[in-house]
């Protein structure tokens, strides 16, 4: 053999050694062990489960040493300790099921070898190596090992237990007996295959809720995102606006003074200046956040056809066009506006028609001929906004929406350091409050802050 397939194979060897070595170190550390593994209570019979086992062990241990020391001859004290080592193995296996097999184990190798010795002079015959009652105790520890090891450590269980009844039975021998061994192979060998059958769908069904609860997290995670895109978007619509409104007005300021000092020529081409910098970084941003997709359209529903991105953002003077276009669908829908109406910062404007937006569209969408009530409040440190629909005169169409339309006003009101509400109303209505002040928070818009509690509110 060349040198390079002697390194091949040496290396192919290796490799094989050290995932052998890797099992049996696993193996030893599930079969090797004294951990807790308490079988949890079932759910929907609560502790029947653990009472029956118990039940099963007091048979197993009385009717173990009955059998034993009539039918097998042995003494009344062997016999009650070699079915007390079994019945107690089943309770052991509730709560550490590992330790519980061993003892099951040692109890069935001591009574076959006590047993041994009384199968010879008797003309009658009697059940080795397995007794009945050691059969059964057997089947109940595999079951409650099988339920909570990973299925190689079951597996492997299983085998040893298999091993040491072919080795009593064929190689060992006894004389007069009736063989018990292929009946406590086969029938342990079923309570394995079901016992790990049961634990790998029990497993599987764990996944498949926390694989749930990661898509829901998932997506609401991601509609988030989306929605503070959205709301940045239109922001930065707003403030566009307003930088170049600076820049012309810095433009045309000198003109508008006779004989203006270099200083101030300077001072305002450097206004203008820095006002056409920010605009385009502006521009450039909102290129970028409007590259995924485009703002909604005004209609109640929150739909759009998208065909007008640039289009100026919404205020509370469009709220009468809004409203009008929820009655037109045949809803009926009643404003009171109370307070000094007076012009709120624009982002004020634009989240408060977008709450009212959304709120009519999840009434037209949830409450089918409810009638609706939208109240604004100008009070002196901001706006208080409230949607009230009734209760609806029939069920809910089917909704294909992502059902995220609380999460989006909550993020405007939130970066606005305001407060809202939503909860069910009076006779299955629903209502929601927002307060949004007219003053931005001292924090960092879009992080959570504390806010004071308001009137309707928590």
């Amino acid at each position: 053999m060349s040198r390079l397939g002697r390194v091949t194979d040496t290396g192919v060897g290796r490799a094989l050694r050290a995932r052998v070595t890797g099992w049996l170190r696993g193996l030893r550390g599930d079969l090797w062990t004294v951990r807790v593994d308490s079988l949890p209570p079932s759910a929907w019979l609560r502790w029947l489960p653990h009472g029956l086992l118990c039940l099963a062990a007091f048979g197993i241990t009385v009717g173990g040493a009955g059998d034993m020391a009539d039918n097998g001859h042995l003494g009344s004290g062997p016999a009650l300790l070699i079915a007390g080592g079994q019945g107690s193995a089943v309770v052991l296996g509730m709560w550490r099921p590992v330790p519980a097999w061993w003892l099951s184990l040692g109890a069935f190798v001591l009574g076959a070898a006590m047993l041994h010795g009384r199968l010879g002079g008797d003309p009658d015959t009697y059940t080795w190596p397995w007794t009945p009652a050691g059969i059964i105790a057997q089947m109940f520890v595999l079951l409650l090992l099988a339920l909570r090891v990973p299925t190689r450590a079951a597996m492997a269980a299983l085998a040893l237990t298999a091993l040491l009844t072919y080795g009593m039975e064929s190689r060992w021998g006894a004389e007069r007996y009736d063989r018990t061994g292929l009946v406590a192979i086969s029938l342990v060998t079923v309570v394995v295959i079901l016992g790990s059958a049961l634990r790998g769908r029990r497993e599987a069904r764990a996944q498949l809720v926390e694989q749930t609860t990661l898509t829901a997290e998932e997506r609401t995670r991601r509609t988030l995102l989306e929605e503070r895109s959205r709301i940045a978007r239109e922001l930065h619509d707003v403030v566009a606006h307003h930088m170049s409104v600076i820049s012309i007005q810095a433009q045309v300021a000198p003109h508008l003074v006779e004989n203006p000092p270099d200083e101030l020529r300077e001072n305002l081409a450097g206004i203008r200046q820095n006002a056409l910098e920010a605009l385009i970084e502006l521009r450039r941003v909102l290129g970028v956040l409007r590259s995924e997709h485009t703002g909604p359209g005004d209609a109640p529903d929150g739909s759009g056809d998208g065909t007008a991105p640039h289009a100026p953002q919404p205020t509370l003077d469009r709220l009468d066009a809004l409203v009008e276009n929820t009655r037109a669908v045949g809803r009926e829908v009643a404003t009171d506006i109370s307070g000094e109406r007076r012009p709120l910062p624009p982002g004020v404007e634009l989240s408060a028609y977008r709450i009212v937006q959304e709120a009519l569209s999840n009434a037209l969408r949830h409450a089918p001929g409810a009638n609706i009530t939208v109240r604004l409040t100008y009070e002196p440190d901001g706006l208080e906004v409230e949607i009230v629909n009734g209760r609806p005169t029939g069920p809910p169409p089917p909704s294909t929406g992502a059902g995220h339309g609380l999460l989006g006003m909550r993020e405007r009101v939130a970066m606005l350091g305001g407060t809202m509400t939503a909860h069910p109303w009076h006779w299955d209505g629903f209502r929601v409050t927002a307060f949004l002040p007219d003053t931005p928070p001292v924090d960092t818009p879009g992080t959570d802050h504390p806010t004071a509690p308001r009137k309707g509110t928590s």
